[in-house]
């Protein structure tokens, strides 16, 4: 297991790289290059300059987060495969500096969605919630704006005014799309690029759907063990794998997320991980809490137990934590504060050793 951290790179993240180096046992971070829209291929000196950054602060980069899928990728038009020949292009300039693994998404027009960017908890933190029904009364463009005040100077992944301006055009793309039509735009992806993964020994890494909620009409896909099963078995290559996200497939309440990371972890389609608790409101709301077991909904103790027992010697990061210390006061981006996130990786790697020990 190799614990990593997700850092947004040199300006577009107030967190720096000596501060993620301190943190202990940390041995690289997961970033990616956010300004390059969907698409469009990422040209070498900018990679060769973020892998040199990282390199020169004395950490590790081998997972890129996210290399994102074009709409018309998703969508089956005809342009998409003018668009898998630029991500083709892409996976070989990052291979050339040594990314081993890529996370993507399949998911449509919005990569994930939350109620509340900030939510306050008694205990004087404040973190990330999804209440189901407050997302339900609004309409995309309201929620875009309620996070473009509340994000402050970052745009947020997933939600930038570039993707957001057609973004009815895009909903409306998606209306009436069967299931099997998606999967089948999945599997067209699939069988262009991971031939090329295999030849340049990238590991793909697919992450589930966040929420596993229906959003503004949109198909979610890959929100359960049976989903999952279903997009690997689209390609039956290994490095057609999985971002096994906990607090993702985990907030779908009564998921087995241990005897998922066994089944899946065994068959070594576990690439990446996403390691995180939350707490269940009732059925369909949460928020995401700090790590440990007892603070959440999630045996954070029976996950790391699964993938140690399946030797699992992929990238883990801990992921979104509370904003804690008064750390809300230093512009962090929703979910990415670096004190809790810290204590995260400290106590997952806590119970790493002690299950190593026996």
């Amino acid at each position: 297991m190799k614990m990593t951290f997700r850092w947004f790179g040199e300006g577009q993240d107030t967190i720096t790289l000596q501060e993620i180096r301190q943190i202990p046992m940390m041995t690289g971070v997961v970033t990616s290059l956010l300004d390059i829209p969907a698409g469009e291929a990422w040209q070498e000196e900018r990679i060769r300059a973020m892998k040199e950054t990282v390199s020169g602060a004395g950490l590790d980069v081998e997972v890129i987060e996210s290399v994102n899928i074009h709409e018309d990728i998703k969508l089956g038009l005809p342009s998409r495969d003018e668009k898998i020949e630029n991500y083709i292009l892409t996976m070989e300039r990052l291979a050339k500096y040594g990314i081993k693994c890529i996370c993507y998404n399949m998911m449509p027009v919005l990569d994930w969605a939350r109620s509340h960017l900030y939510y306050n908890l008694p205990d004087g933190s404040n973190t990330m919630r999804y209440e189901a029904a407050f997302i339900k009364n609004l309409s995309p463009e309201e929620l875009a704006a309620r996070y473009a005040a509340e994000s402050g100077e970052y745009e947020l992944p997933g939600w930038e005014p570039e993707r957001l301006k057609n973004i009815r055009k895009l909903l409306d793309a998606y209306e009436g799309m069967k299931e099997e039509t998606f999967y089948a735009n999945m599997k067209y992806f699939l069988d262009a690029i991971i031939p090329h993964a295999e030849r340049l020994n990238i590991l793909m890494a697919v992450h589930p759907d966040d929420p596993p909620q229906p959003i503004f009409g949109l198909p979610k896909l890959i929100i359960s063990r049976d989903n999952v099963r279903k997009y690997l078995d689209l390609h039956p290559s290994k490095f057609n794998g999985l971002t096994l996200c906990t607090g993702s497939l985990g907030a779908k309440k009564g998921a087995d997320i241990p005897a998922m990371i066994r089944e899946f972890g065994g068959e070594g389609r576990i690439h990446f991980a996403h390691v995180r608790n939350l707490k269940f409101e009732n059925e369909t709301d949460f928020y995401e809490s700090a790590h440990p077991t007892p603070c959440g909904s999630l045996d954070m103790f029976a996950i790391m137990k699964a993938f140690h027992d399946t030797n699992f010697r992929g990238w883990i990061r801990p992921d979104h934590g509370r904003m804690i210390w008064n750390e809300e006061k230093q512009k962090r981006r929703p979910g990415y504060g670096l004190y809790d996130r810290a204590l995260g990786a400290t106590y997952l790697q806590g119970i790493w050793e002690a299950l190593g020990r026996g």
